[in-house]
């Protein structure tokens, strides 16, 4: 259904887009009846019968006004109607990424920019949040899209920006991978209770959640905690520098480990046994709301709408149309999340996938290993530095199944699912003599792998099904690697036509934000287009497969002196 629409047309002579020869410059295809260009609403000069330009606006409801656009009648009158252009903003970990899409999904313009990842002591991970702010302002500025018609912001979720009464940031936000908080978690689940905990959270306390890092501050840094007034979530911070609003949403809040998933609504009964003043948390919004407009900057106009969005796995599940229940995508990034959408708020009583609110006003259930494409990154700086991620890809293709006997666990950063074991350590195991650097390199695509399908099995066991699974992200560029997943899982994998992660899930909420489309279901199915299909074939690597679990067994008892 359409809602609101623009209408320009023009009637005379003068300047604006007319029925003659002209030339014209603007946004958008607007080509009159005449033998010139004339795109869009820009100046140019027409030839025309009447005198003068006529501009309209008007908002109308239902497909009849759409056939009437569509018509020979206004075709032939010169109106034209414009198309949205919607924003998505992610902060990732390694960098931020801002795309622009149109309503038809078509990328239109993208940027990028990194910044520094901080590793103050083993297991600690840090962002400067004016990092994450810099680089967005980077993209704007490069993309030179001042209006747009809506913003979605997305990214790293479980991150804790720690901001004073004046919303200066106090320190540097600790991320999720951080690994300092399991005395925190202990103490979260002897206050709350484990069973009490996962009946409103559905999720057990973890080291990488919010909460267990505002404990720490308060435990470990308390002159900070003093000063500390409120608590957001890396995208949300995003949202406060662009319209002054502290606000988060339902798929992102999930995450923090103090928001009752069920209700979609922050723990009272928690903030109480924990001690935690509600001031801290900002007002949560569905992802598709609006939550407020942007501020005049001199790289984007005021009063642009930014709706709620989502974490960055939520956001990219809308980005690959995994919004429908039993829909099951594969993301590659520095993680690696198995994501499948559900009906009701279940969860794995073991604690070992994550279940929270989906972006879709429903919910999601996950398996989140904690190195994916970080492990190979991990692997290239330190074993082939100055190679590209092709090269290594093209050492492992020259090592057969099983790596030469080579296993490669990826607990660099602790683990999630299935083990959701902080302590757990990465290993090489079975090395010899005879050990090739392109053996080292295919264990760690199988060892990621195998990662992946112990979070897919664990899905299954809830329930989840598929016939296909949409692989995305970094990694998914990959035909090596998506081969793999495909033997290895056992069902197609498929690719899509736009690829741009979480970015391109928070536009289209952006989309669905503005009237675009009624729900983010009919948006998905707009805009998310397969691109091709990678079938099962050999069935060698997963003979490999119990060797690499028997292996975490074997080594989980191991830990540093």
């Amino acid at each position: 259904m359409v809602e609101s629409v623009s209408l320009v047309w023009s009637d005379g002579d003068g300047d604006g887009d007319g029925d003659g020869d002209g030339d014209g410059d603007g946004d958008g295809d607007g080509d009159g009846d005449g033998d010139g260009d004339g795109d869009g609403e820009g100046e140019g000069e027409g030839e025309g019968e009447g005198e003068g330009e006529g501009k309209c606006k008007c908002e109308e409801e239902g497909d009849l006004f759409l056939s009437f656009l569509l018509s020979p009648r206004s075709l032939s009158k010169g109106y034209s109607f414009s198309v949205a252009r919607l924003l998505g903003i992610d902060i990732g970990t390694s960098g931020c990424k801002v795309i622009l899409i149109d309503e038809h999904g078509a990328l239109l313009k993208q940027s990028s920019a990194e910044y520094p990842l901080l590793t103050p002591k083993p297991m600690w991970t840090e962002q400067n949040p004016n990092d994450w702010w810099n680089a967005v302002q980077k993209c704007l500025i490069e993309l030179g899209e001042r209006s747009v018609d809506g913003i979605g912001v997305t990214g790293q979720m479980h991150g804790s920006v720690f901001l004073d009464s004046h919303d200066v940031v106090i320190r540097p936000a600790l991320l999720w991978n951080d690994q300092r908080t399991t005395e925190q978690c202990k103490n979260i689940e002897e206050n709350i209770g484990k069973d009490v905990l996962m009946n409103l959270t559905c999720n057990p306390a973890l080291t990488g959640f919010q909460l267990p890092k505002i404990l720490w501050l308060r435990d470990n840094e308390p002159e900070n905690y003093q000063r500390l007034h409120s608590v957001l979530l890396p995208k949300d911070y995003i949202r406060l520098m662009l319209t002054g609003v502290k606000a988060s949403e339902v798929s992102d809040a999930s995450g923090t480990g103090i928001f009752e998933v069920p209700k979609r609504a922050w723990s009272l009964t928690m903030m109480e046994k924990l001690s935690l003043p509600k001031h801290l948390f900002p007002e949560v919004y569905e992802s598709d709301e609006v939550t407020g407009v942007t501020k005049e900057f001199s790289f984007l106009t005021g009063g642009i709408p930014v709706v709620g969005g989502g974490g960055d796995q939520a956001s990219a599940a809308v980005g690959t149309g995994a919004v429908d229940v039993g829909a099951i995508s594969v993301s590659l990034g520095t993680s690696g999340v198995v994501f499948t959408s559900i009906s009701s708020a279940a969860y794995d009583s073991n604690g070992s996938a994550h279940t929270f609110c989906h972006a879709n006003r429903g919910w999601h259930a996950m398996g989140v290993m904690l190195s994916c494409g970080g492990a190979l990154r991990w692997f290239r700086d330190l074993f082939c530095p100055g190679e590209s991620y092709d090269s290594i890809t093209e050492m492992a293709r020259r090592s057969k199944a099983g790596s030469g006997e080579v296993t490669f666990l990826p607990y660099l950063a602790g683990e999630r699912c299935p083990h959701n074991d902080p302590n757990a350590r990465g290993a090489f195991a079975g090395m010899s003599l005879s050990t090739t650097k392109d053996d080292l390199s295919r264990s760690v695509y199988e060892g990621v792998t195998f990662g992946l399908l112990d979070g897919f099995a664990l899905l299954r066991s809830l329930g989840a099904s598929a016939d296909v699974v949409t692989v995305t992200s970094g990694g998914g560029k990959s035909d090596f690697w998506v081969q793999m997943i495909a033997d290895c899982f056992e069902v197609p994998c498929q690719r899509l036509v736009v690829d741009e992660g979480p970015a391109f899930g928070a536009a289209i909420l952006a989309g669905v934000g503005i009237g675009v489309w009624s729900t983010v279901s009919e948006a998905c199915r707009a805009t998310v287009k397969v691109k091709d299909v990678l079938l099962p074939g050999s069935s060698e690597t997963i003979r490999y497969y119990e060797r690499y679990r028997k292996l975490y067994a074997d080594i989980s008892n191991w830990s540093p002196v």
